[in-house]
């Protein structure tokens, strides 16, 4: 139970720095990065989505930018564009795939 948790956060990392790549150069709000997740998890959460988007932020992979609304903005960091083309080594917690690409 305990590792199925694990896996699908790590995973829904992965989904979330995945999508602020397609929306990029712009950026996208939270509610494109949700249903997105929710394509892979239909019971993902806002509040899950936001614990993620958080972790993401503390790594210095995803900048985000929280309005008065209570909408959140969500964008890449240069360092999360190279966690997800595969030009640095990604750290444990993201479950990105093998690139099997780069031998």
């Amino acid at each position: 139970m305990h590792n199925d948790a694990k896996l699908r956060r790590e995973f829904l990392r992965w989904i979330i720095l995945l999508t602020l790549n397609n929306a990029r150069p712009s950026g996208c709000y939270e509610e494109l990065v949700l249903m997105t997740a929710q394509g892979y998890y239909q019971d993902a959460t806002a509040l899950e989505l936001r614990r993620e988007l958080d972790y993401l932020f503390d790594r210095k992979l995803a900048e985000l930018r929280k309005e008065p609304s209570g909408r959140w903005f969500c964008d890449l960091t240069r360092y999360g564009v190279d966690v997800v083309e595969y030009t640095v080594d990604c750290d444990p917690g993201i479950a990105r795939p093998v690139n099997y690409c780069h031998g």
